[in-house]
């Protein structure tokens, strides 16, 4: 069967002799002219742990390549860290990076008629890039996660990235003295990886892998391990399969591919990034899925995995107990995922399951039964009412309790609160509103972790409330409500509270209200004005202008 679809147009036409004396310029045969072409793409740097191994795995996934007779042609594009972007102006970008990247790829594999792509993310918002670029070319892929980090050690205690920004607000609470914040700082991520609890990107590498998009294990294959090495040189020949198939990833990622994919974010307790990304993801095969599906789905679906933020464990210990295939396989079991859906192994989930071993519940805890669950929903509850017309994300894992009333205090931003936790503003039982952080007023809808873990590290995290139109980091943990829309630089409601009016979360009924006269908010809002752009030139500009809202994924191509 032709697997060169593309590819051959360029070299195989003799109108094309500057492509063809390229083609031998970089080292190609006539042999090679024959074969299929491999774009590999790699978001590796030296910059960031998560991403600094990736150009590595590249190597081994191009050699899997050459391996089973097809050419393999490596190529980079951007990753921004979360992890240090976090808590300053720089956060702006994580996002935006997410639609770069999906941009990026789709250009090279379009002007360089690649006819399949491999590629290798690492930190969050690489992945639902690629994927993104995947659906847009409609060309067989497979993505590669570059794997997680193993935990970091201080004093007995197992660290993750969070526990850095968690002990910086130990610190500003007087409960950690200079020496061991410095040694938590210093340990807490000892080597290559990403972040290790089911943060976004162990959320996203899990839910791609139960969407079908990934090999079986790849999510929780540990970073430095030989099982992600194998991986790599084994993609090359899944790659080829998919082309001698004809499966495309509009094949493998169908309606039912989606559910099974959230169906796992709300069983492992995954990031409320997550929603941005998967509609987002949906939206590059033209399947309709909105937050209001995660809603269906969180209605049925409980949580049964005790991994950090909330829980205990991280994605290593879920590795060593059967990974992703585990869980699926015990879903599969429990009627919970659709075994029909196609996957990069050319094989259906219940083809790939069929031989995988079974749960233990007596030797493990990290999963829990059916029976047992940690909390008998989803986690993830979209609230609508007059604070979130067009609604919002809230993360409530079920021991924070499903109704929260307080008076708001009320931040322009996260540099602000952070100031606020410093001179004693916020008490107990207030509801903390961060505005002016969304995708247009930030812009980039930066993700609020270091308020958020400040917040925990001085002890607030039982007794206060967060709600802003930004992110949440998918290590944030505590009663929070993110994604607000419409965002305040839009004119919605949140823009428009004031100190001390008094907000009502219920989860129970799924709605967030400001707790004000409609006539107060008539004259708030016959008073507004929407203020001018904070980017004037460059790509935070031209994000601000091109962005739909949260509740549409914040794509940038509609």
């Amino acid at each position: 069967m032709e697997i060169n679809k593309y590819s051959k147009t360029i070299t195989q036409d003799q109108t094309q002799p500057a492509a063809q004396a390229m083609f031998y310029g970089i080292g190609l045969t006539d042999a090679d002219l024959a074969k299929a072409q491999v774009g590999v793409v790699s978001m590796g740097y030296d910059g960031n742990t998560c991403n600094m191994h990736l150009n590595d795995l590249a190597k081994l996934v191009k050699e899997g390549v050459w391996e089973n007779d097809m050419v393999g042609l490596t190529f980079h594009t951007i990753g921004v860290s979360d992890g240090m972007s976090n808590g300053t102006p720089g956060m702006r970008y994580s996002l935006v990076s997410r639609d770069i990247i999906a941009d990026s790829i789709e250009t090279v594999c379009g002007a360089q008629y690649y006819d399949a792509l491999i590629a290798i993310p690492g930190c969050d918002k690489n992945m639902p890039g690629s994927i993104m670029a995947m659906g847009r070319l409609n060309r067989p892929a497979i993505m590669v996660y570059g794997g997680t980090i193993a935990p970091g050690h201080y004093k007995g205690q197992d660290l993750n990235i969070v526990s850095a920004f968690e002990a910086l607000g130990q610190k500003i609470a007087g409960k950690l003295d200079e020496a061991d914040f410095k040694g938590i700082v210093m340990n807490s991520c000892p080597g290559a990886g990403a972040c290790g609890g089911m943060y976004t990107a162990n959320t996203m590498s899990s839910a791609i892998e139960a969407l079908g998009m990934s090999l079986p294990y790849s999510s929780s294959n540990p970073a430095l391990s030989e099982a992600k090495k194998a991986e790599c040189l084994l993609a090359g020949k899944a790659i080829r399969h998919l082309m001698e198939m004809d499966i495309k990833p509009s094949d493998i990622m169908t309606r039912k591919a989606f559910e099974n994919a959230v169906t796992m974010i709300m069983v492992l307790g995954g990031s409320t990034n997550a929603v941005l990304h998967m509609i987002a993801i949906a939206k590059s095969v033209d399947v309709v899925f909105t937050q209001d599906d995660f809603q269906l789905i969180s209605d049925r679906v409980p949580v049964l995995a005790d991994l950090k933020p909330s829980g205990k464990y991280l994605m290593e210990d879920l590795h060593n107990i059967g990974g992703v295939p585990a869980v699926m396989k015990y879903l599969l079991q429990q009627g919970f995922l659709h075994g029909d859906c196609m996957t990069v192994t050319g094989k259906t989930i219940a083809e790939n399951l069929a031989a995988i071993p079974d749960l233990d519940f007596e030797t493990q805890k990290i999963i829990l039964p059916l029976s047992h669950p940690i909390k008998s929903t989803g986690h993830l509850q979209i609230l609508y009412g007059n604070l979130a017309e067009k609604g919002s994300v809230a993360k409530i894992s079920g021991k924070e309790g499903e109704l929260f009333e307080g008076p708001a205090r009320v931040f322009d931003g996260e540099f602000e609160l952070i100031n606020g936790i410093n001179t004693g503003k916020i008490k107990a039982g207030d509801v903390v509103v961060i505005t002016h952080v969304g995708p247009r007023g930030a812009p980039g809808m930066p993700e609020m972790l270091k308020p958020t873990s400040a917040i925990i590290g001085a002890g607030l995290g039982k007794s206060v409330a967060l709600i802003t139109d930004g992110r949440f980091s998918g290590g944030t943990h505590g009663f929070v409500v993110g994604h607000v829309t419409p965002e305040a630089f839009d004119g919605g409601l949140i823009g428009l509270v004031e100190d001390n009016d008094i907000i009502e979360i219920n989860v129970a009924t799924k709605s967030m209200t400001l707790k004000v006269s409609a006539e107060e908010i008539a004259k708030r809002r016959a008073n507004w004005v929407q203020p001018a752009l904070k980017a004037t030139k460059g790509i935070l500009f031209k994000y601000a202008k091109y962005v739909k809202d949260a509740s549409e994924g914040c794509v940038t191509d509609e």
